[in-house]
């Protein structure tokens, strides 16, 4: 599966925050993951921009240190047999860009979504932060091959979902998600609060 976006700017204040883009495997419904793509963090009140990839069980690893705001990204994590291959394209910044090669049993990672994500994530050490301040992010391009046919995001066989990222009640949206697009395979976050 792959997709591509436009690295987001965000607007920093003191406090420390956190948003990532990927595309990847699993996440859904298993403790495994297998992703690749971009965060941005407001660190002491400067953003920072990096590329990074996350395969389960190791946890994430940061790959480029010189993405900019606006850096054009292409992502795909693919699977043979048991092989991973988690690849990531800064075209504008090609330092950025990394291809890493993993294995994971099929019996363990069980490839039972595939996703294209903005978030805030979650850290053992601290839990989930906040959402970095970002206008919005949109994913293009994005497509899934299953079973050795290649289809859009909507068309893919099984269910899709449009998850919108919430407040830890449930009372609000952090980041909401637009529809897909005519042809199945872009879509728009838009940041809407930090917590």
């Amino acid at each position: 599966m792959s997709g591509g976006w436009k690295v987001p700017k965000i607007a920093c204040t003191a406090e420390d925050r956190i948003t990532v883009q990927w595309v990847g495997l699993d996440g859904a419904t298993t403790g495994t993951v297998e992703q690749d793509g971009t965060a941005e963090q407001c660190f002491k009140g400067v953003a920072v921009y990096t590329s990074w990839y996350e395969m389960y069980p190791a946890g994430s690893v940061t790959v480029g240190k010189t993405v900019v705001a606006g850096d054009s990204i292409g992502a795909l994590v693919s699977r043979s047999g048991s092989s991973y291959t988690l690849k990531l394209t800064d075209s504008t910044h090609p330092a950025n860009s990394f291809t890493k090669t993993a294995s994971c049993a099929t019996t363990t990672c069980l490839d039972e979504s595939a996703e294209w994500i903005t978030e805030r994530p979650a850290y053992s050490s601290t839990g989930v932060v906040p959402e970095a301040q970002l206008k919005s992010a949109t994913f293009f391009g994005g497509t899934e091959t299953a079973g050795g046919t290649t289809s859009s995001i909507s068309g893919y066989s099984g269910p899709v979902y449009d998850i919108t990222c919430v407040d830890s009640t449930a009372s609000y949206d952090i980041v909401a998600t637009s529809g897909l697009n005519s042809v199945g395979k872009s879509f728009t976050n838009i940041w809407k609060n930090s917590y």
